[in-house]
Parts: structure tokens; C-alpha cells; sequence
């Protein structure tokens, strides 16, 4: 789920530790009998992420034991799920986003009932509610070309999401927990 052309080493982070460090949630709830993933969609802003659909999630701050912490305290901070209410199940593997220069670590977390959301509208535009069929369903990934802020296109790989288009890190965390699933 890599936009094209593919550079391996863009996704490398930089040496000497030099990337800002953070992590996100993807949250699983059940409703009327179906697993959901809440995501969110960034408001307009100067910047890379800018309108962008993407998980819960932020920057590792002094006080966060760990990163599991921040993907915790970023969720209950975005999207108003309290922290402490999700069991963490899982986590992915690390991806650097070079745009914003962050090294990221995606955790998977279950809340066993449908949470109340309550999304901070600085980092929140609004909360979209996928059923996890949908990301399953392989119709729902598909590909185009899209123009970067920096004038730069990219043929980028995306998940078809209730007409979003969920690209990028965020896509290229879907595809591997969608291979995680599948096997």
C-alpha cells in the first residue's frame, strides 16, 4: 500500500534518531453485531496531514512510560475514549512517515462495547465509523494518482472508505493488519 514510485529507503527512518516519535490507535468496538475502527479526518490546516483520514494518535511526550501510553492518552484526547478502558491487543510493525519526519508505532486496541465519542475539534473534523468487513473487502482497495502540496504525484494504493481515501501511512498500516487478518 506504498505510493509509487517505491524509494525503500524513504521509509527507512533517519540514523542518529533524529525522528520525532509517536504512536496510533487502531481501535476495534462492536455495534448491532459488526466490528468498527473509528478514524479520524485531520481539519484543513497548513501542513502535510492537512484534511488527511488517518488513526487516533500523536506525538510521545515526556510524561508517556511508553508508546503505548502515548496511543492511549492521544486516543482519549482526539476521539474522547478514555484510555483506560481499552485492552490492548496488538501491535504492528513501525513505520516512518517522512513528511512530518515521525516514526510511528501502531498499537491495536478492543473496547467490548460501543464507546461514546467525543472528538477534540482541533485535531477532529470528524469521526468516520468503518465496519471492518469493509476494510476486508479487497474492492475497497484501489489505486490513483494523487497530487502532493509539495507539486509532487504519487500513483498511491488506497482504501476506498465510505468515499474517503485512506492513503499513505494510514493505508500502509491497513494493508499490513489486513495480511495479518488473512493469515
Amino acid at each position: 500500500m506504498a505510493p509509487r514510485p517505491v524509494d525503500e529507503a524513504r521509509f527507512s527512518h533517519p540514523k542518529g534518531g533524529k525522528a520525532r516519535i509517536g504512536a496510533v490507535m487502531i481501535l476495534l468496538y462492536p455495534e448491532q453485531n459488526r466490528c468498527m475502527v473509528p478514524f479520524i479526518k485531520r481539519p484543513v490546516y497548513e501542513g502535510v496531514h492537512s484534511g488527511q483520514v488517518a488513526f487516533p494518535g500523536g506525538k510521545w511526550e515526556e510524561t508517556d512510560q511508553n508508546l503505548k501510553e502515548t496511543a492511549l492518552r492521544e486516543t482519549e484526547e482526539e476521539i474522547g475514549v478514555k484510555g483506560k478502558e481499552i485492552a490492548l491487543i496488538g501491535r504492528l510493525s513501525d513505520l516512518y512517515i517522512p513528511p512530518s519526519n515521525f516514526l510511528v508505532s501502531p498499537y491495536i486496541g478492543y473496547i467490548p462495547y460501543k464507546p461514546v465519542f467525543d472528538p477534540d475539534p482541533k485535531e477532529v473534523s470528524s469521526i468516520i465509523h468503518c465496519d471492518f468487513d469493509t476494510l476486508v473487502d479487497r474492492a475497497n482497495r484501489k489505486q490513483k494518482k494523487l497530487q502532493l502540496q509539495s507539486g509532487y504525484a504519487v500513483d498511491a494504493p488506497y482504501f476506498d472508505i465510505h468515499q474517503e481515501i485512506v492513503w499513505g501511512a494510514t493505508a500502509m498500516m491497513l494493508g499490513e493488519l489486513m495480511e495479518v487478518w488473512e493469515k
